[in-house]
């Protein structure tokens, strides 16, 4: 199994990555189906283009689009603009745009009829059988023809897979990644595979990650490009933090939530060399990381999925944590961190999911924060078996976590969890680097306990905002 690091840190844009960027991926890749649907038919067979589109959200696509931005994502992506490379100014003028004419000019497609208020359908019924999270799109010719439709899932952290392309990795095996286990030298699909080829060859977790993410990169697989890539995703989530803390007001939305990582750390900064201040107050720099990055998320900001949107504070937190505030901290340590928590992370996403819709926030924040105190404790030292170890403490105490936001805004509870989880990983780190890396819970069993747990999970619980906070909350 191999899951590159680079899959799991992505560089989007908030406020989802299931919600968001993978509904805008799916709308591009749509566009591209139909492009090669052109390719291959003549002219003659052919008697008209595409006319006009439509999409259909489903399951919690549908529930807590709006409050996703759904909508605009789908808009943005059938408009020929994708996460990674988007400016949001310019986002903001072609969303405008498409509903003011209601018309796409993708490219190669020529101009194409699409009113989001009727053509985009919010789907209130059953979710779709393959995942919580699916899109339906259809294009049709001037007469009405169907000329293609596709149904896409956006199955967690900006991961969009077809139909097909689900049901084919129900019989055989992780989606799209199996076909690389060739290549790689250390092909661990399990935790305990992952510390039998340490064991068996001496080396780190995030050495054998290392070896890996070269030998699967056919086309410029060297340490010197690896490492430029490393430094600007790690880049991007410090940018992402020090714009959380310098930016103040209401969040978007309508839940009046204000940002509050800017005055936190101004606290912070003022009180440092007082000896007024707690010893816990150092858990604040944790929190007020993480909520930096939540807060810009919740705006629509530039973010990495860690290994969603929706928990995208806890591993830059963490990391930012190791660099600013641990001793001996280096760039070596940084490194070895972001490796062993994709190591981790591409476990945990291959036995279980990093899904909110699919498996309920343990899913999401949970996995971060196991993956942080990974990552925590290989940067400071750990052995393979206490790395795991602390992964296992983080998760564990995640497990049964309910992903229920208020309004379907990832804001209530959503920014305050990743600085508990960020928390809770730096706490397991430091618990597992007290011991020998022997405990009571395998990290693969926790993982199939969380997995269990989603399952079993009522779906009001899981990213619908039917149930939990999202109904419970104070009369204005």
């Amino acid at each position: 199994m191999f899951l590159s690091t680079f899959e799991l840190f992505k560089i989007g844009i908030g406020p989802s990555s299931s919600h968001t960027m993978g509904p805008m991926t799916a709308a591009a890749r749509f566009l591209d189906a139909l492009r090669a649907r052109a390719a291959d038919v003549d002219e003659e067979a052919c008697s008209a283009g595409v006319a006009r589109l439509s999409v259909v959200l489903r399951g919690s696509l549908a529930f807590t689009g709006q409050g996703h931005a759904t909508d605009r994502a789908v808009i943005l992506g059938l408009s020929g603009l994708e996460p990674d490379t988007l400016d949001p100014d310019d986002a903001e003028r072609l969303e405008g745009q498409v509903r003011e004419s209601q018309r796409l000019e993708p490219h190669g497609l020529g101009t194409i009829a699409f009113d989001p208020e009727k053509d985009l359908v919010f789907d209130y019924g059953p979710a779709l059988p393959g995942h919580a999270n699916g899109l339906v799109f259809r294009a049709v010719d001037a007469a009405g023809e169907t000329l293609l439709e596709e149904t896409y899932y956006s199955v967690g952290g900006g991961f969009v897979v077809t139909a097909l392309e689900l049901a084919a990795s129900d019989e055989g095996g992780e989606r799209g990644i199996d076909e690389h286990v060739r290549v790689c030298p250390y092909p661990f699909a399990s935790a305990r595979e992952m510390l039998d080829m340490g064991r068996e060859s001496g080396l780190s977790i995030a050495e054998m990650k290392r070896a890996n993410e070269i030998a699967w990169d056919t086309d410029t697989g060297d340490a010197a490009s690896l490492d430029a890539r490393l430094d600007s995703v790690c880049q991007a989530m410090n940018d992402c933090i020090d714009r959380g803390l310098r930016v103040d007001g209401v969040l978007p939305g309508g839940l009046g939530v204000r940002r509050r990582a800017r005055g936190i750390h101004e606290q912070l900064v003022a009180e440092r060399g007082r000896n007024l201040v707690q010893p816990h107050a150092e858990t604040d720099w944790l929190a007020v990381y993480a909520m930096a990055v939540n807060e810009e998320n919740a705006a629509g900001g530039r973010v990495v999925t860690s290994p969603t949107n929706g928990a995208a504070g806890v591993v830059p937190a963490v990391m930012r944590y190791y660099r600013d505030h641990c001793r001996g901290a280096d760039d070596a340590g940084i490194k070895a961190f972001m490796l062993t928590a994709s190591a981790v992370g591409g476990l945990i996403k291959h036995n279980a999911s990093i899904s909110g819709a699919e498996v309920g926030c343990q899913g999401e924040v949970g996995s971060a924060s196991a993956m942080a105190a990974a990552g925590l404790c290989a940067a400071l030292g750990g052995s393979n078996e206490q790395v795991e170890n602390a992964a296992e403490i983080a998760l564990e105490h995640h497990l049964g976590m309910t992903c229920d936001p208020a309004g379907g805004l990832v804001q209530v509870p959503c920014i305050e969890r990743n600085a508990l989880g960020a928390i809770k990983a730096v706490s397991a780190a430091s618990l597992a680097l007290r011991g020998d890396g022997s405990h009571f819970m395998p990290l693969d069993n926790c993982i199939e306990t969380m997995r269990q747990t989603g399952i079993d999970m009522n779906h009001r619980y899981k990213e619908t905002s039917l149930g939990g906070i999202a109904v419970n909350l104070p009369e204005c």
